[in-house]
């Protein structure tokens, strides 16, 4: 299966959030979702068939608008011998514009992951639930922080870390008596720590048994503890498997997990988290250098360094959402350039306050990354789900860089 680049990913993101704003006048809007498999023969024959029915819908601009939808679907196909290797998902209809106008609207998406069946869906929003799931990041990783007193769990979920449960032990601590008494006291502590040992592994057991797909499990804490734990097998055997080493960490609870998570990125060095976390701290290192180093940042400064090859890595924030809008007045043809969010924000025109028409969309990201491919600049992708990655959008307006060498 061909690994879609960061930036289809990023594009294959922002569309679908488009997709799930738009919404139709009754049923005019058609999602179709075609498998690898699929003959495009077959589909065009199912789609003339579906136009044949719409002649019967009573509304005379819905059966107008889906057999519109239908007619470009049908065109568009003509471009296609075969699906892709992932297959295709299209997303074609009208929405209003006001004035009692509408505007067709289309999207034709290779998604992430194989199309599982054929579906052909007309409503007045469009079916997105299936391309949904598969944006999913599916990377988990169980966490576990443990010492004699304090046990937490949790799941590391791509990029985020979630806390399950936190326990405290009871397990009495040791005391300095000597003879008959302390070694029966000793007998009652060992046995109150077995208990609390059991009572952990059950909690883990129950909850990482029940989780698809873990790919594996870290185990922290202060002391020894965290090694016994492991080592005596407290854990479902086929858990036990799943271990993929221990780490030292000062704290035992819900900050313990995600100290963890920074001890073990040795272990974890092929997640996006821990790619992302070394990223942004070589950038925020420059930053705090003299003269800000070799960190640039904003959008104007970037897109300048980048034409004139300065920018050694392009550090792009996954949340931006910028576009360039070149758009029309359907009612007394003024035309205007805007920036907006997304292609589907509602500009209205300046003379007539007719809701324009979309004629081009230049995304700012998709820009950027030209730029850097040009000039021989690396681009890296950073998610706004980790803290790094928030600072990035909030602070930095979603767009940074490293320099090549410094510039004026």
């Amino acid at each position: 299966m061909t690994e879609l680049t960061d930036l289809q990913k990023y594009e294959f993101r922002r569309s679908l959030e488009e997709v799930r704003k738009l919404a139709g006048r009754g049923t005019e809007l058609i999602s179709l979702y075609i498998p690898p498999s699929r003959q495009i023969s077959d589909v065009a024959n199912y789609l003339r068939s579906e136009y044949s029915q719409s002649s019967n819908i009573k509304s005379a601009s819905t059966r107008k608008n889906v057999q519109a939808a239908i007619s470009s679907i049908l065109s568009r196909l003509k471009n296609f011998k075969a699906p892709p290797e992932n297959g295709l998902v299209f997303f074609v209809g009208h929405r209003s514009i006001g004035a009692d106008q509408t505007d067709m609207i289309q999207f034709v998406l290779e998604p992430p992951d194989p199309v599982p069946t054929f579906i052909y869906r007309c409503d007045s929003q469009f079916f997105t639930d299936p391309l949904i799931d598969m944006l999913e990041q599916k990377d988990t990783y169980g966490l576990i922080v443990i010492d004699r007193s304090e046990a937490t769990v949790g799941f590391l979920h791509g990029k985020r870390i979630v806390s399950l449960k936190n326990m405290q032990s009871l397990v009495p601590s040791k005391h300095g008596r000597g003879g008959q008494s302390a070694r029966r006291f000793e007998r009652l502590i060992e046995i109150a720590a077995h208990e609390y040992y059991k009572k952990v592994a059950d909690i883990v057991n129950e909850s990482f048994l029940a989780q698809k797909d873990l790919k594996g499990i870290l185990v922290g804490g202060p002391g020894p503890t965290k090694d016994f734990f492991v080592k005596s097998e407290y854990l479902h055997y086929e858990l036990q498997k799943k271990v993929m080493d221990t780490f030292d960490t000062g704290y035992t609870d819900e900050y313990g997990l995600k100290e963890l998570v920074e001890k073990a990125r040795e272990a974890l060095k092929d997640l996006d988290l821990m790619r992302e976390k070394n990223l942004m701290q070589r950038l925020f290192e420059e930053i705090r250098k003299p003269d800000a180093g070799l960190s640039i940042y904003g959008e104007e400064q970037v897109k300048n360094a980048l034409m004139i090859g300065a920018v050694d890595t392009l550090i792009l924030s996954e949340d931006l959402r910028r576009v360039k809008l070149k758009l029309t007045c359907p009612a007394c043809g003024a035309k205007k350039e805007a920036m907006t969010k997304d292609s589907t924000e509602e500009v209205k025109c300046d003379k007539c306050a007719a809701i324009m028409k979309v004629d081009e969309v230049d995304d700012l990201v998709g820009d950027l990354h030209k730029l850097a491919e040009a000039n021989n600049s690396k681009v890296e992708f950073v998610s706004g789900e980790s803290e790094e990655g928030g600072l990035l959008l909030k602070a930095f307006g979603g767009v940074a860089g490293i320099l090549r060498f410094r510039i004026n």
